[in-house]
């Protein structure tokens, strides 16, 4: 499988202060492992673009992105919320986040590749239409299934999230758009706290006890996710691929282990052989123990790529 790693050095600029476990060093421990492991030599790297002001007001409000660019300071930092610190460098990085789910989807689309990963930062699965929070400023997996559907002739594609908080961004984006298909696994309750609407055709949340492992995500998954996706039928599918529900993060209570993560992979790549065609963009969210995060992310690439080899561990 042709497989694309998008993401730019921009993305590395974005400071949320010492301590933050949102950092630059998510993409450093990712990025060495892929160079570890062999794994960089077979993947295409792409520099990601910045996404355009019709792309992201697709999904953002024209208030969302001034806000957002107004907030940026000329030195130091500032804070949108608790939680959500940005540096002058983070509006660019924003940008390239964004932008590089626009560029998998041209090409995933056009066939150019088979299926691409993006390694971005900031998130972007909490970012609502027109509130950034939860270290996320542009909702980036929004960003580009808008665009699959506006530039590329898709009538339905799927969203997938399996980070351990809920992702009320894209799911406020969607919940009225019967195009998408939103299914999602998150500890409950926990943040961000939002209330979940009832589930249907397009919409599937299962909740996760804190004391969830294993057997509790992937029923999750075999009994709820493959079949509306099955029954939905989606032209290409979009994976918020949060890692921090790992054991080894301190993020959360959920505990995943490195072979629940091969897992639902391999069970998204199924499910893509569908209607998708094996269409798949994932881009990166939660995930802050880098030593889990980076093994994971390796997991989950080489199974895009239909090489599921696995690597020794740490």
């Amino acid at each position: 499988m042709r497989t694309a790693y998008i993401t730019h050095p921009d993305c590395k600029l974005h400071d949320t202060s010492d301590g933050h476990p949102e950092c630059a060093g998510r993409l450093y421990a990712i990025e060495d492992r892929f160079i570890a492991t062999g794994l960089r030599d077979a993947l295409h790297y792409v520099d990601a673009p910045e996404a355009t002001e019709e792309q992201l007001l697709r999904v953002h409000t024209r208030e969302h992105l001034a806000a957002v660019s107004a907030v940026i300071p000329e030195s130091g930092y500032a804070r949108i919320d608790p939680d959500t610190i940005v540096c002058p460098s983070s509006l660019a990085a924003a940008y390239r986040a964004a932008g590089a789910v626009v560029a998998a989807v041209d090409l995933v689309a056009s066939g150019r590749m088979d299926t691409a990963f993006c390694g971005v930062r900031p998130p972007g699965h909490h970012a609502e239409s027109n509130r950034a929070m939860g270290f996320c400023l542009f909702n980036n997996v929004a960003v580009g299934a808008a665009h699959a559907l506006a530039a590329h002739g898709c009538s339905r594609v799927a969203i997938l999230d399996f980070d351990v908080h809920q992702g009320n961004g894209t799911e406020e984006i969607f919940l009225d758009d019967e195009r998408v298909l939103y299914c999602s696994t998150f500890q409950h309750p926990f943040y961000p706290f939002t209330p979940m609407p009832p589930n249907g055709p397009h919409l599937v949340n299962v909740p996760l006890a804190a004391t969830a492992k294993s057997a509790e995500f992937r029923a999750a998954v075999t009994d709820h996710w493959l079949p509306a996706i099955r029954d939905f039928g989606p032209d290409m599918i979009f994976v918020s691929a949060g890692f921090d529900a790992h054991v080894a993060d301190d993020m959360s209570q959920v505990c995943l282990s490195d072979a629940d993560y091969r897992w639902v992979a391999t069970q998204i790549v199924d499910a893509a052989s569908g209607s998708a065609g094996g269409r798949i963009v994932s881009s990166l969210e939660g995930g802050y123990e880098v030593h889990s995060l980076a093994r994971c992310v390796e997991t989950h690439v080489r199974v895009l790529m239909g090489i599921d080899t696995p690597t020794p561990g740490p």
